[in-house]
């Protein structure tokens, strides 16, 4: 196995969870060279990886013209092996243009009739998304490792030790989706909950979150909150997060950013539930959630309103 493609581009936590692939595909075969697609906005996570040898980005804003453009440099590297972690068409577009000479992926995938070998989707109790993943190369890797994992830089880590002069927590309240998000007030009583255990409260998110963690902030009235919302990069977030006394999030993408280095995480679950397999991998780790809701789950995914307009899953939360 000299040359290997692996194509996932989804949402950044779904990166995350495909990191076990390459990390065991590398211990396999230590002399392949390993290549990654991801969407463009993810590459972040990948940046400076030790044995990635090249990270293509797929723009999606001019989707046909760019996959075009993208499959010809994919089949130019003429892999041996081509897996797809992706179960949209467009992946699987990629996936064909490659031409590797074995390609995998799941059967979900609109065209997966044309790859070499195709894979169930399963929602088995106990497995996660990196169980799914890894089982795509059950027959190469017999017992891999299943935590993902990330790089943060030498660089990343410096910069981020300006922050981490006294112990402190890291929050991450925000999501794509409102229902997988906890509410306003979740995040208020958890600072207030938090506030004599460290002399810092980090808020963590995108650019496009700042205003929402500004509000967050001027509403807590406490000064030991700081939002650092589009200040730092996603390996300088995961760095942070590693060094937390706590991290607490949704379930969403830094939940995974916590899995990937370890860190301790406590998450919030709202519309969706840990047994669809994106539950924490770290060692310390927990699950806050309201049990016994008879409209939850109310879809595998998150939506951008409660479907009954109630939001207890969110509303009913109790911090600790």
């Amino acid at each position: 196995m000299q040359r290997i493609l692996i194509i996932q581009t989804a949402f950044l936590g779904d990166v995350i969870l495909a990191s076990p692939v390459w990390e065991n595909l590398h211990t396999a075969f230590p002399k392949a060279q390993i290549d990654v697609v991801v969407k463009k906005g993810n590459e972040g996570l990948l940046s400076g990886h030790p044995f990635i040898q090249n990270l293509f980005i797929f723009d999606k804003s001019q989707k046909v013209k760019n996959l075009w453009k993208l499959g010809k440099t994919l089949r130019a590297n003429k892999y041996d092996l081509v897996i797809n972690l992706q179960r949209f068409a467009s992946s699987g577009v990629l996936t064909m243009l490659a031409k590797g000479k074995e390609s995998r992926g799941f059967k979900k995938n609109p065209l997966s009739q044309f790859f070499s070998k195709r894979f169930k989707h399963e929602m088995k109790p106990n497995w996660h998304e990196v169980d799914r993943n890894l089982s795509l190369i059950s027959d190469l890797v017999p017992s891999p490792i299943r935590r993902p994992q990330l790089y943060p830089s030498f660089n990343d880590i410096q910069f981020i030790q300006m922050h981490q002069d006294v112990p402190y927590y890291c929050l991450a309240p925000t999501s794509v989706w409102f229902t997988k998000q906890a509410p306003e007030h979740i995040w208020l009583q958890l600072i207030e909950h938090l506030s004599n255990k460290a002399p810092k409260l980090f808020l963590l998110g995108a650019a496009s979150d700042q205003k929402y963690l500004d509000e967050i902030v001027k509403k807590s009235r406490n000064s030991a909150v700081v939002n650092l919302a589009g200040k730092l990069t996603l390996l300088q977030s995961a760095a942070l997060m590693a060094g937390a006394q706590h991290n607490y999030v949704n379930d969403s993408g830094p939940l995974h950013l916590a899995s990937a280095t370890n860190a301790p995480v406590s998450a919030f679950f709202c519309s969706t539930v840990p047994e669809f397999g994106f539950g924490p991998l770290s060692d310390q780790s927990s699950i806050i959630e309201v049990k016994n809701l008879d409209c939850r789950p109310c879809g595998l995914h998150g939506h951008k309103s409660c479907p009954r307009g109630h939001f207890k899953c969110g509303n009913e939360i109790q911090v600790r």
